[in-house]
């Protein structure tokens, strides 16, 4: 709730400025994501999808424009429209991927965000190797004991259990998975 009065607090305060400020830009985008906070996802979505046009049409940089769609994305996920949010979060860590590498933290939480769609999908002979690939990745470049590294340990390991097609050696994977991310968190 604090978030969406914020959101709309910065919006109110910088609407009258020209359609190109980035104060202006920046309050769309606050109010968007407050809005989303706040479980208002319908408003949200307006607001985002608003947002992204507004950012096309004057040119904004390639990051800015994969940071709205990955914020779109959350919002068609919170809202159930997850093969929509699935092709944005497919195209965000592929541009991703190009403009930054695969080093780059925002190419891995958009690998991570990629996989964990596929996932509620149940594509998980798409997600499993999406994760073995970038989780070591992750693990190298931020260290054992970093959020985005656990995070995406827990996500391959759920990908494993979740899968109805696994086999034993599937879930025994899972399981040593879980076990090394409860040691390295603690």
């Amino acid at each position: 709730v604090v978030r969406c009065a914020l959101g709309w607090a910065c919006w109110m305060t910088y609407l009258g400025r020209p359609e190109a400020d980035d104060s202006r830009i920046n309050a769309m985008m606050q109010l968007g994501n407050g809005l989303q906070k706040a479980g208002r996802y319908e408003d949200a979505l307006a607001v985002l999808e608003a947002g992204l046009a507004m950012k096309r049409r004057l040119g904004a940089s390639e990051d800015s424009m994969l940071s709205s769609q990955n914020n779109l994305a959350m919002a068609y996920a919170r809202m159930g429209r997850i093969e929509e949010a699935l092709r944005l979060r497919q195209e965000v860590y592929f541009r991703r991927l190009k403009l930054k590498g695969e080093e780059d933290e925002g190419t891995l939480r958009a690998a991570f965000n990629y996989a964990d769609s596929l996932g509620s999908l149940q594509r998980f002979e798409e997600a499993k190797p999406l994760m073995r690939k970038t989780v070591p990745v992750a693990r190298r470049v931020h260290g054992e004991s970093h959020l985005l590294s656990l995070g995406m340990r827990c996500c391959y390991a759920k990908l494993h259990y979740e899968d109805p097609g696994a086999t034993v050696d599937d879930l025994r994977e899972a399981v040593t998975t879980l076990e090394e991310t409860v040691r390295i968190a603690q």
